[in-house]
């Protein structure tokens, strides 16, 4: 099996942060990385000890939630909680950094952000990091690659369509599964 890239690696650790959020809007994940270490994580939600939104719903103000700490925030005051130094870091998250955290990340010193999906990305964002000479990229999670079993499931479908044309199945039946089993095994670009 070939190894992930670092950046994929970095990026499936924040998608996994994610899973933690509480937040019934979106869940994101964020991970700081310094030297290709790990040295802090986030993800999106509630102070520790509060109310969660899963459990009572959304605080909004203005369309926003006012419940929840963003990923990106809660991982660089983990930083700041246990000294550890963000500055000449790198930031992996699930979406691109909302206006506030774009700043918390040129004031921690991040030096290049890498996002897996766009999201509601400010064009002042983009401005601030360009001023700020941050490197920003999306880096898209390649889903297939943390399965493990991948080959082992994609030879399995082939297997059973083989056997359903054997048996006669309606082509345009054949060319639907096809079509589905296509879409859940090709890798995302």
């Amino acid at each position: 099996m070939e190894r992930i890239s670092w950046n994929q690696y970095f990026m499936a650790q924040s998608h996994l942060l994610a899973l933690r959020s509480t937040c019934t809007r979106l869940m994101v994940g964020a991970t700081i990385v310094r030297d290709k270490r790990i040295i802090a994580g986030g993800y999106n939600g509630s102070i520790s000890g509060g109310s969660h939104c899963e459990d009572e719903g959304c605080y909004l103000i203005d369309d926003r939630c006012a419940r929840t700490i963003h990923a990106e925030i809660n991982a660089i005051l983990q930083c700041a909680k246990f000294g550890v130094p963000a500055e000449g870091s790198e930031i992996y998250v699930t979406h691109f950094p909302c206006l506030n955290c774009c700043k918390a990340i040129i004031q921690a010193g991040i030096r290049a952000v890498y996002y897996a999906e766009d999201y509601k990305n400010h064009p002042f964002a983009l401005e601030l990091f360009a001023e700020a000479g941050i490197h920003v990229e999306q880096v898209e999670l390649e889903e297939m690659i943390l399965d493990t079993n991948n080959q082992e499931k994609l030879a399995f479908a082939a297997k059973m369509l083989q056997k359903l044309e054997a048996h006669g199945a309606a082509e345009n039946d054949l060319a639907e599964l096809k079509n589905e089993a296509n879409k859940l095994f090709t890798l995302s670009n």
